[in-house]
């Protein structure tokens, strides 16, 4: 994740029961939301808000302002195999699934 460099001016915000940082101009990938690349997103539920050194906001539970997002991309995680068995009764299920990601740059924190 994004946290471990030092950044002047973020936010954390919540969409598809997570949580997110948020910084101007990086792209990150979240729960799917339907939308076409190059569509515009608003998220009106900021949780947290770091203003500049030393400056921020915490929601009680939610901050007023939101972040303006701009689809890049709709994609999908890597494969994850679901493989189920019973003992010693030849019961094998081998299945596979893929989680739906949507791709979107950050365009402003207000």
């Amino acid at each position: 994740m994004v946290a471990q460099e030092k950044y002047n001016r973020y936010a954390i915000f919540a969409t598809g029961g997570k949580q997110y940082q948020a910084v101007e101009g990086l792209t990150i990938a979240i729960e799917k939301i339907d939308g076409e690349a190059g569509a515009k997103l608003e998220f009106s539920t900021v949780l947290f808000r770091k203003l500049e050194e030393g400056s921020y906001e915490i929601g009680k539970p939610v901050l007023e302002g939101k972040i303006t997002a701009t689809i890049v991309k709709q994609t999908k995680d890597p494969k994850l195999i679901v493989f189920k068995f019973k003992r010693r009764q030849k019961v094998r299920v081998k299945n596979g699934h893929r989680q739906p990601k949507t791709v979107i740059r950050i365009d402003s924190i207000a």
